[in-house]
């Protein structure tokens, strides 16, 4: 009997390991066909762990269990350099993304994506360790590819002393690390990742994952709130088993900024960009907020203002009741800090008058100024860039740095003198400056301020929403800034196009090169006229002339367009990535041509093109826009002063936060 029993039980027991051994078999193929992994034991056995190849490794060979640690991701972010992240890693994130992953010697070892991971999946949570040491990265390229800022390249440059030296946080705040996807890539390719969007984030290099356990981060109210948008950049690459997502192409960042183009940005800046908040309260932040809100609903004018044509305007009903609140409320601080020449001294005559007629009439102003600090809504730096240059500048030494270290030794003076700097880090600050050099002098330590210049470049950092374009007016006779003020009548004006000057930067000879040399009679473009008395008859070809070219010389700007206006001439505007002054509020295109560039061969064809209708109609806006473009020894309602003072007092009032 117990024999019987014995040869029953060795039976049942092969039968048993049998049928266990065909259920594993079937297990593992069904696994090995319908999941998406390399290594079916790894899977199995090691899933809450990234698999690490060891240098050497082939497509057969398994990563060891036993590793303690996970290695680093390592994000090529489009820099000169990478960021290596610790890796701690949560297996239920259902983003699509494709990561470089690398071992402590920057091997790449596997890629994956994690479309097809079950989005139910759950995982078991542990806390992050103690954090030791902490860095900081700060990504700051945004996805929708966009032209970085100056304040943009200065980050990128700053990320890249970061990233080397692993060490430093730039606000000393510590945030959990960015949440990673599980992976899994093929052996022996390569994948770069890039356009990350995500805040800057610090996170422990020491941080490691525990064998066999699948963790996940601290859900702070931080790390809640972190993004991470990843998209390929190594389209030819190819992983086994995984849907590629078609890429949308890059937008390149454009060589030349149409008018529409520029329009865009200015509602984009309205819309997204802000001015720094300040460090503590005052009674003029509430009181900007207030402004603003009575700006963007201002009763719609009804009837023409006998003042204001409402056409030349982007929108008149705001302008006339941001202008009306300007003369109620506008209070600024003039600091009396800095030495003449450089500081103080207005230059009223030449090219660079603009500066120079601004601070004149502000520091002399009493409606505006104030010497209580509390009720400033702007702070003015009272400096002429033509001065700095005249003084300070090395002949032939081709360096302004001593140029902006004194502007530096300035701005440190006051700051430490007093607080309004701090309170805002200078974005209640302002500056009015003419000379070409005015944005690289200006752009590192006055890069909060509203700049105000002539020199209004697109690609050289102009900021829209921020920044002014400033008029760049010729002022022969300070004594009599309106001496020849007017033109001819449109039917008086013989002349189709004229131009003359000085053959300054790589335009002006191309425009001469095809029209000069009196190759055509309704074409009158010379280089430098002969002189008279009293330049009059430079004078008297832009009175007689329909229109005015106005080219750019060494830089985007040119007293041209002033002076077109100040004949009642309409400004043919051939600069490419030229800001026209007081943007923000004028409508240029209805009263001035814009010309790209390229398009110099075809000048007088454009011209022609141009229905006589349409010239008298822009002549006629011509002389109604000249009253904001005029000097006035006293200064009257919209002109040239108040227009300058309005522009910054309108972007400080859109910037404001509290």
């Amino acid at each position: 009997m117990g024999h019987k029993f014995r040869s029953l039980c060795l039976g049942e027991t092969r039968r048993l390991l049998w049928l266990t051994g065909i259920t594993l078999a079937v297990i593992i193929t069904f696994q090995y066909i319908e999941l998406p992994y390399d290594n079916v034991l790894s899977s199995l056995f090691s899933a809450g762990n990234v698999p690490v190849a060891q240098k050497g490794s082939s497509a057969a060979e398994s990563p060891s269990p036993s590793s303690g640690n996970v290695g680093n991701v390592t994000l090529y972010d489009g820099f000169s350099s990478t960021s290596t992240y610790p890796v701690h890693e949560m297996v239920n994130d259902t983003r699509t993304s494709e990561v470089v992953v690398t071992d402590p010697n920057d091997e790449l070892v596997s890629r994956g994506n994690d479309e097809d991971w079950d989005t139910d999946m759950e995982s078991s949570t542990e806390k992050s360790e103690e954090l030791n040491k902490n860095y900081t990265v700060d990504i700051v390229r945004e996805a929708n590819n966009e032209p970085t800022s100056e304040k943009g390249r200065e980050k990128e440059k700053n990320f890249t002393q970061e990233s080397d030296g692993m060490s430093g946080s730039l606000d000393g705040s510590a945030l959990s690390p960015p949440v990673l996807p599980l992976i899994n890539l093929s052996p022996n390719t390569t994948l770069q990742v890039t356009n990350i969007e995500s805040p800057v984030i610090s996170v422990d290099s020491n941080t490691s994952v525990e064998k066999d356990a699948t963790p996940t981060f601290d859900q702070t109210e931080k790390s809640g709130q972190l993004q991470s948008n990843f998209s390929t950049l190594d389209e030819n690459s190819s992983v086994d088993r995984v849907p590629k997502k078609k890429k949308e192409p890059e937008r390149p960042t454009p060589d030349v900024y149409s008018i529409a183009d520029m329009n865009q940005m200015l509602l984009q800046s309205h819309a997204s960009y802000r001015s720094m908040r300040p460090r503590w309260p005052s009674a003029v932040d509430q009181e900007l907020l207030s402004v603003r809100s009575q700006i963007e609903s201002a009763p719609i004018l009804t009837n023409n203002d006998h003042e204001l044509y409402a056409p030349l305007y982007r929108n008149v009903s705001m302008f006339k009741r941001s202008y009306e609140l300007m003369e109620n409320t506008l209070k600024v601080y003039v600091y009396k800090d800095g030495q003449k020449p450089v500081f103080h001294l207005p230059v009223l005559k030449g090219i660079y008058a603009s500066e120079g007629w601004f601070m004149k009439l502000l520091e002399s102003n009493k409606k505006f100024v104030t010497k209580d600090w509390r009720k400033a809504h702007l702070f003015y730096l009272p400096f002429s860039s033509r001065m700095l240059e005249e003084t300070l500048y090395v002949v032939n030494s081709h360096s302004h740095k001593n140029l902006i270290a004194y502007l530096k030794n300035y701005l440190d003076t006051i700051a430490t003198k007093y607080h309004f700097w701090n309170r805002t880090e200078g974005a209640d600050h302002f500056l009015v400056a003419c000379h070409d050099w005015a944005p690289s002098e200006t752009k590192q330590y006055m890069a909060n301020c509203i700049r105000a210049l002539c020199n209004s470049d697109v690609k050289e950092g102009f900021v829209f929403g921020k920044d002014i374009s400033l008029p760049e007016t010729y002022v022969r006779v300070p004594q009599s800034t309106l001496r020849g003020l007017g033109g001819k009548r449109p039917s008086k004006r013989s002349i189709l196009a004229f131009y003359a000057g000085n053959m300054h930067g790589y335009l002006r000879p191309i425009l001469l090169q095809h029209w000069g040399d009196n190759k055509d009679p309704a074409m009158k473009i010379f280089g430098q006229m002969p002189k008279v008395k009293g330049n009059k008859n430079y004078i008297q070809h832009m009175k007689s002339s329909k229109y005015c070219i106005c080219p750019k010389g060494y830089e985007v700007n040119s007293p041209r367009v002033v002076e077109a206006i100040f004949y009642e001439c309409v400004p043919v505007i051939i600069s490419d990535n030229f800001v026209p002054p007081f943007f923000e509020i004028l409508n240029w295109e209805s009263f001035s041509i814009f010309v790209a560039e390229k398009d110099i061969p075809n000048l007088k064809n454009i011209l022609l093109s141009i229905p006589e209708k349409r010239f008298r109609k822009m002549q006629m806006m011509v002389k109604k826009v000249q009253q904001h473009f005029l000097w006035n020894a006293r200064p009257v309602k919209y002109d040239l002063f108040h227009m300058i003072l309005h522009s910054v007092w309108f972007n400080r009032v859109f910037l404001a936060m509290a």
